[in-house]
């Protein structure tokens, strides 16, 4: 994606798109680094071809998920996704050195069996062995970044994912990685949003046919969809719609209570060191999945079209996660509403507008759980990301939580992510003006 200002107006051009997805490897789920790393190779010499050669390049990924690099910068091991089941009695190890309700006092973020201290955990149990090769963790965009600049760091929001970043400085949490037994040497220094790492490689440079800076943006994918939100509503809660829908608010501190533990909040980083205090809901994932699994040409809006008209009541629970990898979606979602006597969805359509039901009910539970939380009434909703384009879901918020709805950006993401090197470059003054901007360049639609 291409960003570029004039005017005061940004403009956003799909240069290159390509598909990613899970192959399986040795048994696990793993994603194909070097495959993607091209893939952003051939995007980037596609500027080249079309004269539009970009100041800067930045990266953003979903979190959690890592790669173990030896002294050659090589990569250790298979990359292995969260939605691999390497976890599977993880927690109880972790918790047999570290009580689950210290590690969130220490750290903030949700339990959520595919965050990066079990995954270590499981390389811990399963493969001591890398870790006795291991020089450096990146996550990764963190890796991508490396092949652009050459240089290896560990961007802030991304490591806040792994629940073993200390909220309150932002820096790893060393005696928690001691007691857990990783290796404290392949951690680095976090580096912050907006960060400049360099030039390109003489390797890339030589790739895509010319040379540009290597910003750090707001590394998870979250972080910068969050930065892109334009907040129309005087108070809002925001939710990132796309593979998940991340449900929250900005926060300038963590909130490491109980009773936030208790409610499943996470208190992931933000740009400029914010909080985003959210709560993971399955989100878009389960769409795709059925939508795969009928082998349709539909598009998602007509599918979302045809679910409106269908009348079945019955939903699911978006938060369990028995929805994260099913090996068929659809059965998933008839079984769970079977399970709880409610009557099963027959065909797409159905399916689909039990997803989108069960989505908006639990969009309107974490906002009430926000709000008794926080102590804070918010007076509407913004959903930005791939799923704001759901008009039907969109309608369905605003009826389920009682608050108007704003939607879009759809593509909040890069948009967010472009706002990190502009900002990083002195074209934005601060984020507010960064925010301005997003709304008066790409607006939003309202539901009430």
């Amino acid at each position: 994606m291409l960003a570029s200002l004039s005017d005061g107006r940004m403009t956003l051009e799909e240069v290159y798109r390509f598909e990613n997805g899970l192959v399986d490897k040795d048994g696990e789920l793993c994603w194909d680094l070097e495959r993607l790393y091209g893939e952003i190779i051939k995007g980037m010499r596609r500027c080249k071809e079309l004269g539009r050669i970009p100041e800067s390049v930045g990266v953003d990924t979903w979190g959690v998920d890592f790669v173990l690099l030896d002294k050659n910068n090589r990569i250790i091991g298979n990359t292995v996704s969260y939605r691999d089941s390497r976890t599977k009695g993880m927690d109880g190890l972790v918790y047999g050195i570290i009580p689950e309700e210290e590690l969130y006092l220490r750290t903030g973020i949700q339990k959520a069996m595919y965050n990066t201290v079990y995954q270590l955990m499981a390389v811990k149990t399963k493969h001591p062995e890398y870790f006795e090769q291991a020089k450096r963790l990146l996550f990764t965009p963190d890796y991508f970044h490396m092949r652009l600049s050459g240089r290896a760091v560990n961007e802030y929001t991304i490591a806040t994912t792994s629940q073993l970043i200390a909220p309150a400085t932002g820096k790893w949490d060393y005696e928690l990685i001691g007691r857990l037994g990783y290796p404290a040497e392949i951690f680095g220094e976090p580096a912050m949003s907006g960060t400049v790492l360099g030039d390109l490689t003489d390797e890339c440079i030589e790739a895509v046919g010319y040379n540009c800076k290597v910003v750090l943006p707001a590394s998870h994918d979250t972080a910068s969809a969050v930065l892109a939100v334009p907040s129309a509503g005087k108070k809002s809660v925001y939710i990132s719609s796309g593979t998940w829908s991340l449900m929250g608010v900005e926060r300038e501190s963590a909130d490491c209570s109980e009773k936030a533990r208790l409610h499943n909040m996470t208190n992931e980083g933000g740009y400029g060191r914010s909080f985003r205090f959210l709560k993971n809901i399955m989100g878009m994932w389960m769409i795709q999945s059925v939508k795969k699994e009928a082998e349709t040409n539909l598009s998602y809006a007509e599918i979302c079209a045809e679910a409106e008209k269908q009348r079945i009541a019955s939903i699911v629970d978006c938060y369990n996660e028995r929805f994260l990898a099913p090996a068929s979606m659809t059965k998933e979602i008839a079984d769970a509403c079977k399970e709880s006597g409610q009557r099963v969805p027959s065909g797409l359509y159905e399916t689909a507008c039990v997803i989108y039901k069960s989505l908006a009910k639990c969009y309107a539970r974490t906002l009430a759980e926000i709000e008794e939380i926080t102590g804070e009434r918010y007076d509407s909703v913004n959903v930005v990301g791939g799923g704001s384009n759901a008009e039907y879901l969109n309608r369905l918020t605003a009826e389920y939580t009682g608050r108007t709805v704003y939607s879009g950006p759809a593509e909040a993401t890069a948009i967010g992510n472009a706002a990190a090197q502009m900002l990083a470059d002195g074209s934005f003054a601060d984020v507010s003006d960064a925010r301005r901007c997003v709304f008066d360049s790409f607006g939003v639609n309202k539901y009430e």
